[in-house]
């Protein structure tokens, strides 16, 4: 670096914000690293260090994500620094893979001020420690049904991802990097983040009012928009059913024509699809939730215990029971049994030493995109 270069810098500099990403086990490598790669392109593009990242565990340890890749943290709690945001980076089963220890070091965060966030399945563990109470918030769709019904005081939205106040929380796979874009867009403008857009070669940024797609757009794609409509429908009145006949008026259909389309597209009855949605819910709740049958019951539509309990061994092919045996009540235990690692006397400098991201800038500086964002 020059020292025409350094000074301008320093003459020039802001306040880098300082990010943490806590990573439970088995989270998702591939929404963690779409989350961070746009930080690390901000700092290159505008040839300054506007964000920090620290990758840190519960102890310090390495990590594994879902696919077995392991990850090297910066830092424990116990030495973690003070933090302008946090995100939670859930994965697989994660009402499986979290402790009480870092449920209450979340809460001593929000009790900080620290912005809290959450990707893929995080924005679970946030709700369970009472964090998104009265916020919207978005995550993975497999767990919608069951973050809903556990924390009904969270507004859970199919919405791609959500900021809430000091709250931002996204769903999984490469959608992180869609909500830290919007971040740096509202942070630095639109210049930066559409230069980091076209160096991931993203055709466009999605935004919050983009919904997460149900599983049949992916079979049925655009071609038939009033099955998926109805189906959409379905999904959003799970607990009181609508009648065929109201379902088909709704959008302009006949009950003949609508039975057609799903024989057709679906190679079932609109009642046998809708009876399916109802019992995968069902499924959802009673493996992730420690709701009582009876309640399940009652949130899917089921008009009596003797009525589910029929439908759920012919269609699922196991009872209920069998469901509810394996479910591990969330966080009702320490899934880390040590405590805290102690910090050897020559591991103290771990906040002090230089972060990832000033690495990462010395390293950008001699590609041709360094500093050719200016900004305002």
């Amino acid at each position: 670096m020059t020292q025409e270069r350094s000074s301008m810098r320093d003459s020039d500099k802001v306040t880098a914000q300082k990010i943490g990403f806590l990573l439970l086990k088995n989270f998702t490598l591939i929404s963690f690293a779409a989350a961070i790669e746009p930080l690390r392109m901000a700092n290159q593009y505008s040839g300054q260090e506007l964000y920090e990242w620290y990758v840190l565990t519960e102890d310090g340890a390495p990590i594994c994500a879902s696919d077995g890749v392991q990850i090297t943290p910066d830092m424990g709690f116990s030495n973690s620094l003070e933090l302008d945001i946090l995100i939670v980076v859930g994965g697989i089963n994660i009402t499986r893979t979290y402790t009480a220890e870092q449920v209450s070091w979340l809460q001593l965060q929000g009790r900080k001020g620290c912005r809290l966030g959450a990707i893929c399945t995080g924005a679970y563990v946030l709700a369970h420690a009472g964090l998104l109470d009265g916020y919207a918030c978005s995550t993975h769709w497999e767990y919608m049904a069951s973050l809903q019904e556990t924390y009904p005081k969270v507004k859970c939205t199919n919405r791609l991802f959500t900021f809430d106040r000091d709250r931002m929380t996204s769903s999984g796979g490469t959608v992180p990097m869609d909500m830290m874009l919007t971040m740096i867009q509202q942070e630095h403008g639109y210049q930066l983040s559409a230069a980091i857009s076209d160096m991931f070669l993203c055709d466009r940024v999605r935004s919050e009012a983009d919904s997460q797609k149900i599983p049949l757009r992916h079979v049925l794609g655009t071609s038939q928009p009033k099955l998926t409509e109805v189906v959409a429908l379905m999904e959003a009145n799970i607990e009181e059913a609508i009648e065929l006949d109201q379902l088909a008026q709704y959008v302009g259909l006949s009950r003949r024509q609508l039975e057609r389309l799903f024989q057709k597209y679906l190679d079932c009855s609109p009642s046998r699809y809708y009876l399916k949605l109802r019992l995968l819910r069902a499924r959802q709740l009673l493996k992730q939730t420690s709701m009582p049958v009876v309640d399940i019951v009652a949130a899917c539509g089921f008009v009596s215990i003797q009525h589910f309990r029929k439908c759920y061994r012919e269609q699922i092919g196991i009872p209920p029971s069998s469901e509810r045996a394996m479910l591990v009540t969330p966080c009702n235990q320490t899934l880390i049994p040590a405590p805290f690692a102690l910090l050897r006397e020559g591991d103290a400098d771990v906040v002090d030493k230089e972060s990832a991201s000033v690495e990462a800038l010395v390293e950008a500086e001699s590609e041709p995109s360094f500093g050719s964002v200016e900004l305002s």
